[in-house]
Formats: C-alpha cells, structure tokens, sequence
C-alpha cells in the first residue's frame, strides 16, 4: 500500500517548552528537561516512509520546520492546551508554504475540545479523539476523512463534521515499536530529565491508568481509566531492540501512568529486565508492598517517580488520590531502606488548598525526604473533573496555564486563598526543601562521587536558581 509522504511534527514553541511526551504539565521546567514524543513516534511507526521531527529538544524554529512543509502531503502535530496558539501559527505557516498540505491535530487538548479546535484556523484539516495511532495510518493512507472513524474534519464545503468514535485499542502487542522511529529520527542526547541518568530512553508497556486523580490529563482525555498493557514478552523484545541501537542508554524509563497498577505483571518485567542486565526505573504510585518493591530492586530498578500531591489528607481525599499518608510514609521507608531512589512530585493549589495546608505539604516532603522534588502549579486541564469543578465552583481566575515565557501559571484561586499566593508558593516550597543543611550536603556528595552527575548537577543548579529569580520577577 502507498502512503502519503508524512510529516510527524512537535511544534517549536516556548524557549525550553516540555510537551512531547504528553506530560502532565506541559510547560518550560525548573531546569532543562526533554521528554520522549513518545505519543507521536507510536503512529509514525505504523506509516513507512514518515519522519518525527521534535522541535523543542533539537533547538528548531518556525523558520527551520516551515523548510519542510514542501516535502510532505501530509503533517500531524502534537498539541498541547498551553501551546495550541502557537501551535495553530505553525500550522498557518506551513500552509502558506505548501498550500496543498493536509494538516491534523492531536494530543489530550483537541480530543476534548474539537469543534473549537477546529475552528480556529482553516489551517488544522481534521483532529483525532481517542487513541490516534491507527486513526492516523488510516489517513497517511489517503482513506477520505470522513471514512475514518476517531476524527473531527471539515470538509470540502468548511462545515466542521465527525465520524464515529473509534474502540480503545486492547491487544496493544498490536503496536510496533517506537524504538526504530526513536534510532531513526531522534538524538537521545538531547533529551534530559534532571532525575534520570543521562542519556536515557522512555516508552510505554501500556496505557490507561486505574486510579481516579481528578487533575490527571492522559487518563481522562485519551488513555483511558482501565491500564491496558503489552505483553511481557513484547516489552522485553523492545528492551533488547533498544539496547542494540543505543549501546549509549545508561537508564530505561517506563513512562506509563502508574507502571506498578499490575503488581505481578511488574514483577514478571523486572525479572525478566534483571536477566538483561539493565538499569530502569518508573512511575509508581505510593502505596507499592515491600515485597513487590524488594524483586524490583534486586533486577535493576534505580528509581521511583512518586506522585505525592499532598501532605494534607482532605486534599488526597478531594482529588481521588487514593492514598493514605500513613501508607505513603511506609512505602516510603521501604523504598529507602532498600536502597531505591525516589523523585517525589507535589501539586500545590489543589481543591482545599490553604496556607496551612501548603505548609503540611512542605513539612511532609521534608519528612519523607525523596531524593529530589518536582513541585507543580494545579493545572485545569479541559477534559478533567479538576476543570470541571473549577469551572463550576468559580475557581477560575485566569486561562492562561503558562505565562509568556511559559512557564507554569496558577489559574486557580480560592475565596481564602489567592492564585498569587499559590504562584508564590512554589519557590518557597523548592527553598525549604533544597537548602536544609542534610539535603546539600546529600547533593555534595552525589557530584563527588560522580564527576558527570557533577557537571550536570552545576548546570541544573544554574537553572534553578535562574528559575527562581525568574518566579520573583512574575511575583
């Protein structure tokens, strides 16, 4: 079969702008960091002959992708809620230089949002809702729009139109790798996470996440709220595929929302990742028994991404973390005790949020004492219930989820607690944490040890300490 000459595409955007992978909270970091367009690399595995182009990591601007446009029929670009604008400029832009390009939307914004997406320019041809791998291959192959289920399209006379929407994929051993497309089209130098050892790669075992957290995006919006996963056998044949073409890898990321929602699946993967050799690490929720965690260990898992939120119970309870405080505590421990390292992320501004309740979160990450902290802004994604309540209950105070550098903003605000003290919040929150005297002298002996965890950690410091100043400039 012929496909169309396709162009995968995340948008140049923000100086620093994180979306590729879909992150929860896409906006430019604390410090450089670079995820995977892991979200785009799954469907340009499935169109031969497609190229992935990741702006952000490679430093591109409109000027270096609009050079582009001439050589596709076809162009699919990741958005995102805080870069859709921007994203539409590019979009116009590459229309202008090659008017007969079609061009499609995707990503957690459009999905929810697609008559307005839609509408925003005539440049965007269609948008996909719902898992979009196969919705996409249909379309390369030059299928008519409105015979592929999972699009919002205009059609030939401008009215904006839908097609049925198109089942979640359940035998996800039906995906190909994204590996090949990662060897192909992406330099894996040039993607950083400050917690993870560099250069490192990310994918996904499996999709969907069966915890209910009311501000998740990926869940909510495309991934869906049952986990979903590939088998065992085709997670590891990845793995081995992966070290063939990256010998440079130090470190394997499982970026699937909760990676330890199937404890004996987890555990089959890390015995068969122990045999391997090879060193990874995960998303994991709070609550993970020491028994599960002592395999995991034992077969090469380094560390643990641990979404904390909050200190305070009743938020837990209000976002539908379903986590006790007490067993994150004794996960934690363990963990620990086990020599795992932990990166810890905490959400400030949440539903219940008020001084006090910052306060009990800043005192309880100090007690837990991850390794490292990530500490984000609530951010009302459309298409979650966060957006919803907020929407409802008067919460909103401003649209903007990023601010014109993009960096995150705090859009919610509460009678007895203003959005600009939550904004506040967040380098005070870094301060306390980073700068006890226990916390440094851990950092100092970390780049002691390791002259290249060294260099990284003094240009992350740098960043860091630019962020902050940067977060007093917008007080």
């Amino acid at each position: 079969m012929s496909y169309l000459r396709t162009l995968f595409l995340h948008p140049p955007s923000y100086q620093g702008f994180d979306g590729g992978a879909g992150s929860r909270y896409q906006a430019r970091r604390e410090v450089r960091s670079f995820w995977y367009p892991t979200w785009l690399a799954q469907p340009a595995a499935l169109v031969p002959g497609s190229r992935l182009v990741d702006a952000p990591p490679d430093g591109l601007t409109l000027d270096d992708v609009r050079r582009l446009a001439r050589q596709y029929e076809l162009a699919v670009l990741h958005t995102s809620t805080p870069s859709f604008v921007q994203d539409v400029r590019v979009a116009e832009a590459l229309r202008a230089e090659n008017p007969a390009l079609r061009i499609g939307f995707v990503g957690a914004h459009v999905a929810v949002q697609r008559e307005r997406a839609l509408a925003a320019s005539e440049a965007i041809d269609f948008v996909c809702h719902g898992e979009f791998d196969f919705t996409i291959q249909e379309v390369a192959e030059g299928r008519p729009l409105r015979e592929v289920r999972g699009l919002g399209y205009r059609d030939g006379a401008g009215l904006l139109r839908a097609t049925p929407p198109r089942p979640p994929i359940e035998n996800m051993d039906t995906l190909p790798f994204v590996v090949p497309v990662y060897a192909r089209d992406l330099t894996v130098e040039n993607y950083y996470i400050g917690y993870l050892l560099h250069p490192y790669v990310s994918l996904y075992t499996g999709r969907g996440c069966r915890s209910k957290c009311t501000f998740c995006l990926w869940p909510q919006t495309v991934g869906g709220q049952r986990y979903r996963t590939r088998s065992v056998d085709h997670v590891i044949e990845e793995i081995e595929v992966a070290r063939r073409h990256f010998p440079q890898v130090k470190e394997y990321f499982f970026d699937d929302d909760t990676f330890t929602d199937d404890l004996p699946r987890a555990e089959e993967i890390a015995r068969r990742l122990g045999r391997l050799g090879v060193t990874w690490s995960c998303n994991a929720k709070a609550n993970v028994p020491r028994a599960t965690l002592e395999v995991m260990k034992d077969n090469g898992l380094r560390l643990l991404l641990v979404g904390y939120e909050s200190g305070n119970q009743s938020i837990l309870n209000n976002i539908k973390k379903g986590i006790r405080l007490d067993s994150a505590r004794r996960f934690t421990r363990d963990a620990k005790d086990l020599g795992i390292k932990i990166h810890g992320t905490f959400i400030l501004g949440l539903p219940g949020e008020t001084r006090q309740t910052i306060d009990e979160t800043v005192r309880f990450a100090c007690e837990l004492d991850p390794d490292t902290i990530q500490v984000s802004l609530a951010a009302p994604y459309p298409g979650t219930a966060l957006y919803g309540q907020a929407v409802e209950q008067g919460w909103l105070v401003r649209d903007a989820l990023v601010g014109e550098d993009g960096t995150q903003q705090s859009p919610l605000g509460y009678p007895d607690l203003p959005h600009t003290e939550i904004f506040e919040a967040v380098p005070r929150f870094y301060r306390r944490f980073y700068f006890r005297p226990g916390k440094l002298l851990s950092l100092a002996g970390d780049m002691i040890r390791d002259r290249e965890v060294m260099r990284r950690r003094l240009r992350e410091g740098r960043e860091f300490l630019e962020f902050l100043s940067r977060r007093r400039a917008h007080a």
